[in-house]
């Protein structure tokens, strides 16, 4: 019971900011997490209408035929063919897309933690 006693001579000056920092991140946790889905559906968000808008115009620019007649085309192809390309884009960001939803999470992770970081008075962790 001696080691117990011990314990219980530690300064209340060197645990009140450990625990004051705890609370805060326990606290913070949930939002942390929240923003954490944010962050990840923005960015894949972005990179579904990117590849959507580069499918379209490789669409217009590769679709059509050299000197075709575009007389025989549906009053609504184009709306059509424009929500095709979109929900390709979105199929294509849901199997793992092409890197940049991965880009933007990531830098937009580090400035999240950066602004935690300074809201906590603690210099930000370096990640990778």
């Amino acid at each position: 019971m001696s080691n117990a006693s011990s314990f219980g001579t530690i300064s209340s000056s060197v645990v009140g900011p450990l625990t004051t920092n705890a609370d805060l991140i326990a606290r913070r946790a949930p939002a942390l997490s929240a923003e954490n889905a944010k962050i990840e559906k923005s960015a894949k968000d972005f990179e579904s209408i990117l590849l959507g808008n580069w499918l379209q115009q490789a669409e217009q620019s590769f679709g059509s035929l050299p000197g075709g007649d575009d007389e025989d085309a549906d009053a609504g192809k184009e709306q059509f063919q424009s929500m095709a390309m979109q929900s390709l884009g979105a199929s294509m960001t849901a199997a793992g897309g092409i890197g940049i939803a991965k880009m933007i999470s990531k830098q937009l992770h580090k400035a999240e933690d950066a602004q935690v970081a300074a809201a906590a008075g603690t210099p930000p962790a370096h990640t990778k």
